[in-house]
């Protein structure tokens, strides 16, 4: 015979003001986490590099690096010598001006000629979870090693890029600092006033801000108020122009939705990347986005843009699970059949470097040693350096051809 519990019948009604106590409730619970694993500016600090990483970075031996470093009238960092005498350590600052100096890398012709030449990427993907604003940190970290000077810009009103920078959105940051002050006033106002400097050497920030969300009330308010002319998809292109001559790359990163901050983003960028985690829902969510976009471009064409081209769009798959239960070989397959061409032959692998990493706010690039060894931090830094390397040979490669 089967007894019936009983349980204590609960009020589960919620009223807004109990929403408001929660709410309270979680500011302060944040506040005190935050204190714990953000590690903003300026207690974020970038990596150091030995003087085997540094002389490898530049395609040279230890003991060139030396000499290169102690030789009369050098003009390159001679680093910090630790106490046994044969090895130097590097701040990131230090490590940028060798790898400009000495590695095989080509130098920038983007900056050299000083013509707007700087190229503009965007991040995008509706899925949250798509390890999205982690890839734009990484593309933006990895091409600084090589040299180059990159600007980020964060569209998404979550602010989760500008934390990875080292910033507290809701505490050190208001609207003015984002790019809703270029969005209500186009005329007067300058988006290289709102660029700020992060921790890592080589890449500068406008940072996002929870408030940014207005600018999807005002953008539609300007659709009604003007007349069909209007580019209500221009914002960005316009106001990223002038930054074109002072960054080698811009890198934007967009909110999970197409909105239309991320609509702005995607028509002024020169070529797109889409991280996409190999599993089912993930797949289907990638469909939705290209589905959207295309209805969209009918009012682009109608509006003068029909011209519009992407130099690339690179689908690049992160958090990949290679276990026996895992079911990204399938899916694997599907988007190699979606996307062909467009399907990058770079995967960034699931690790727990990358858990280990989110908890504290950082990525793979922000650690000098992880403890659980160097070839498991390499085995996702590699991929992600390589697809670095092959994104910045592609511009290097496509200037050289315009030339």
């Amino acid at each position: 015979m089967l007894v019936k519990s009983e349980f204590p019948e609960l009020n589960r009604t919620v009223t807004l003001e109990s929403v408001e106590d929660l709410s309270k409730k979680l500011e302060e619970l944040t506040r005190d986490l935050r204190k714990d694993i953000l590690t903003p500016n300026p207690r974020k600090h970038p990596p150091t590099f030995t003087s085997t990483q540094v002389a490898e970075m530049c395609g040279i031996d230890r003991q060139k690096l030396q000499y290169l470093a102690t030789r009369e009238g050098a003009d390159l960092p001679p680093g910090e010598v630790q106490s046994n005498g044969r090895i130097r350590n590097f701040t990131l600052a230090e490590t940028r001006k060798w790898i400009q100096q000495v590695s095989p890398i080509p130098k920038s012709p983007l900056l050299e000629k000083g013509e707007g030449m700087g190229r503009i990427l965007v991040t995008s993907n509706f899925k949250g979870g798509s390890c999205k604003t982690t890839t734009t940190m990484c593309l933006a970290q990895g091409l600084s090693l090589r040299g180059r000077k990159v600007l980020l810009v964060d569209l998404d009103p979550q602010a989760s890029l500008t934390e990875l920078c080292g910033l507290y959105a809701e505490k050190m940051l208001g609207e003015d600092d984002t790019v809703l002050p270029y969005i209500y006033d186009p005329n007067e106002v300058q988006l290289e006033d709102v660029v700020q400097h992060t921790y890592w050497d080589g890449i500068d920030v406008i940072p996002a801000h929870p408030t940014l969300y207005a600018a999807e009330f005002f953008i539609p308010a300007q659709i009604k108020k003007n007349d069909a002319s209007f580019r209500f998809w221009g914002y960005l292109q316009n106001g990223l122009g002038s930054l074109r001559s002072k960054y080698d790359y811009i890198i934007l990163d967009t909110a999970p939705s197409l909105s239309f901050l991320t609509i702005n983003g995607l028509m002024a960028a020169d070529s797109m990347v889409m991280p996409l985690v190999p599993e089912s829902l993930d797949f289907i969510s990638s469909v939705s986005f290209w589905s959207l976009f295309n209805d969209m471009t009918a009012t682009f064409r109608a509006g003068g843009d029909g011209s519009k081209k992407f130099d690339f769009v690179s689908v690049l798959l992160s958090r990949v699970d290679n276990s026996a239960t895992s079911s990204a070989s399938i899916v694997r397959s599907w988007v190699q059949a979606a996307y062909g061409p467009w399907m990058s032959q770079t995967e960034v692998p699931a690790s727990s470097v990358m858990s280990t990493g989110a908890v504290g706010l950082s990525t793979v690039f922000d650690v000098s040693k992880w403890e659980g060894g160097n070839k498991t931090l390499a085995r996702v830094k590699d991929p992600l350096e390589e697809y670095c390397r092959w994104l910045d040979e592609f511009y290097i490669a496509k200037l050289g051809a315009e030339q």
